[in-house]
């Protein structure tokens, strides 16, 4: 039981120095401790009256295990499709409750979401960075650390993790967080399947429609889901449409084997890029576009089809096996804003196998586990430019063929030595490999090339189970994050050919944290610092073109914390709060001018936080308000410019009604309820100034799910 709070915070060893100059952090984590011993025994709930505590998760362990008992700060957002009042196109729309997440929604379907995790992922402008995205246990990062948020099938999902610190370092490459997508099972219903609809529309022309079916028996079920979102597009030349297929089958052949095979398909046919705003062009009209992108009819269309199959296999009660293998296809063409080589057209094809063997076991009666595993994973692209002749592909400017593959090997051991001490240990060891084979220049033997990454990232940890309603937990850990092929693309200059002179970024990462279940509440808190080497960061363009170079030192720490209650009468509750700090700590010449130390990473806002209560009216109606806020945001690593900050109010009602025996639910929301005019994402270290991209004004979506 911890009764008092040491003058000077208790540290595991001396790994954990780095946390010490935080000094407010460490008063209110010392607080949060001591407030938490002072709850008496008799007030601390019975596990099953909490239902907090009987969340599950897979991702720290990679077994299913209790959210609370996790030895990290992990995240599991439930999803009930027919009941939330969102139209379930973004997951923005869901995870605005997690601390230390930054997910916007840019308002440009062309780019994706912006992501990132205790401030890894804040440099990226298109696509997911730093952040691994995982569905239903298949990789939507790809080898070189590039991910998509947009091909998760929202209406078919029914949890969303996310583990942060430094236990996501045992997922590979650019784990700076981990993000899971798990689909729900197809239900039992031998008699009859189970029918879905939905449809909604709402300002800016936004539609959707969304169909689908499921059911089966206890050996063999499947469900189906089909949607179609659309949209006018806040800014001029936003529009945007999207259409999304999801298939998943599942097949229990024995009590010891379940097969699941699953099938994405995604079509984005339209996708217009409004690009950034200047401050003044910001100030004077958010909603305006620039000339060139008119002038260039700069726009992005995806076609992506996947497969996959995850088998699990018990062997006896106490080894299991998995195995994976997936495979798929993926066109993206792009119409930039500039002219030559403004053009990219590339197709690719990817896929990937794993396995993993799981024992458990008990020494002194009690339960130890581990995990080995070996996971391979390959892309291989056709990369082409052409001329941009006002939207049309013009000379052909470049051609080649780029492949990327990682090849791991991974074990983690858990280990509960004594009834209130657990301990964790991992490591994996990963090879990255990018080659590139120059078609256009095939004589010039400097443009193509070939570049390998090793790594082996350690990882250890111990959690003390206080009471039956407390754990302390502490993590120490390394990992990496390789340049992806996109940041790799050209030479400082404007030299043709890949630099391969970039480096991995290196980082040493370590989180304290507690976690409190007491009656209807539940507490979360972590202390964490991230240590980086070679930072990849923007370097001098050229022609358009970002190119990337490495900075000496980053540091990354701050404070996340999160409680919950579930009150009588059907009122729930949400607080998250995060606190950043994220700095160059060495000097280098940046993008722009001469960055010095000290300065702020962009996109990284010191202080975020969200808050909302959903109230259950009556037993049918249920009504929400939530508030997020953050602080700041510098738009480049020169500082001298910077996102100013904001709170915006959302609100939501809905009602569940039968109509002909089928369960409706009838919701409406309105998002940013005051109005307010803010930069909801930005274009960091953008080569034009042009870094502000406007979130809308107030925005209306009403919309009708029915079950049967």
């Amino acid at each position: 039981m911890i009764n008092s709070c040491p003058a000077r915070p208790f540290m595991p060893s001396r790994a954990f120095a780095p946390f010490w100059p935080m000094r407010h952090g460490v008063g209110l984590a010392c607080a949060t401790l001591l407030a938490i011993s002072l709850v008496p025994a008799a007030a601390r709930a019975q596990e099953g009256a909490n239902p907090a505590l009987q969340e599950v998760v897979v991702s720290a362990s990679r077994a299913e295990q209790r959210r609370f008992d996790a030895p990290g700060a992990i995240d599991a957002v439930q999803v009930d499709p027919f009941r939330t009042a969102s139209p379930l196109v973004n997951l923005s729309e869901l995870m605005g409750s997690v601390p230390g997440l930054q997910i916007r929604d840019r308002q440009n379907f062309a780019q994706d979401l912006q992501v990132s995790v205790r401030g890894f992922g804040t440099r990226s402008t298109f696509g997911v960075r730093g952040v691994r995205i995982l569905v239903d246990g298949i990789p939507a990062t790809m080898p070189d650390g590039q991910g998509q948020a947009a091909t998760a099938s929202l209406n078919s999902a029914k949890r969303i993790e996310l583990l942060r610190g430094p236990l996501a370092q045992l997922y590979g490459n650019a784990a700076g967080g981990v993000l899971q997508v798990f689909t729900k099972d197809p239900p039992v219903t031998p008699d009859k399947p189970e029918y879905s609809l939905s449809a909604g529309a709402g300002s800016d022309g936004q539609r959707h429609i969304a169909g689908g079916i499921a059911g089966g028996s206890d050996t063999l079920g499947g469900l189906l889901d089909v949607s179609r979102y659309s949209t006018d597009g806040f800014r001029d030349h936003s529009a945007a449409r999207r259409e999304q297929l999801n298939a998943k089958v599942v097949a229990r052949p024995s009590a010891d084997t379940t097969l699941t095979g699953i099938v994405n398909l995604f079509r984005q046919p339209l996708a217009e890029d409004p690009l950034g705003l200047t401050r003044s062009q910001f100030l004077q009209n958010p909603r305006q576009v620039v000339p060139g992108a008119r002038t260039f009819n700069t726009r992005k269309t995806i076609e992506q089809d996947q497969a996959g199959l995850v088998v699990e296999h018990k062997l006896n009660a106490s080894d299991t096996l998995n195995a994976r293998i997936y495979g798929g296809k993926r066109k993206v063409d792009q119409k930039l804003a500039f002219q030559t080589n403004g053009v990219v057209n590339l197709d690719r094809s990817y896929g990937g196998v794993g396995a993993s063997w799981t024992h458990a076991m008990q020494v002194n009666q009690l339960p130890v586990r581990w995990t080995v595993g070996v996971e391979a994973d390959q892309l291989r692209e056709t990369r082409k430019g052409f001329d941009n002749i006002g939207g049309n592909n013009g000379p052909l400017r470049r051609n080649e063929d780029d492949t990327a593959r990682n090849t791991d090997v991974f074990g983690q051991l858990d280990w509960t030595f004594s009834p209130d001490w657990q301990a964790i240990a991992g490591v994996r060891a990963s090879r990255v490999k990018f080659s590139v084979d120059d078609r256009f220049n095939p004589v010039a033997s400097s443009t193509s090339g070939s570049v390998q990454y090793d790594n082996t990232s350690p990882v250890i940890g111990l959690v003390l189970h206080a009471a039956e309603t407390l754990n302390v937990y502490a993590n120490l850990g390394t990992g990496f994050e390789t340049p992806t092929l996109a940041e790799s693309a050209y030479r400082p200059g404007g030299a043709p050919g890949p630099n391969f002179a970039l480096k991995p970024s290196k980082s040493t990462q370590g989180e304290i944290g507690v976690k409190l279940r007491s009656g209807p509440h539940s507490v979360d808190a972590a202390l964490f610092e991230a240590r980086s080497k070679d930072e990849i960061v923007s370097s001098q363009s050229s022609g358009g073109r970002a190119i990337f170079q490495n900075a000496d030192r980053t540091t990354r720490r701050g404070l996340e914390t999160s409680w919950s209650a579930h009150w009588a009468g059907g009122l729930d509750t949400r607080l998250a709060y995060t606190l950043l700090n994220a700095r160059f700590e060495s000097a280098y010449a940046g993008a722009q001018g001469p960055v010095p130390a000290g300065n702020r990473l962009p996109g990284a806002p010191r202080h975020s936080l969200f808050a909302d209560v959903q109230a259950r009216i009556t037993e049918s109606v249920k009504a929400g308000l939530e508030t997020r806020l953050e602080s700041k945001t510098y738009v480049n690593d020169l500082n001298n410019d910077a996102a100013p900050g904001y709170a915006v109010l959302n609100a939501s009602l809905s009602r569940e009604f039968r109509f002909n025996g089928a369960k409706m639910l009838l919701y409406g929301r309105i998002d940013n309820l005051l109005d307010k005019a803010y930069a909801g994402s930005l274009i960091v270290n953008d080569n034009n100034g042009r870094y502000f991209e406007a979130a809308p004004g107030r925005r209306l979506f009403v919309g009708v799910r029915s079950l049967f």
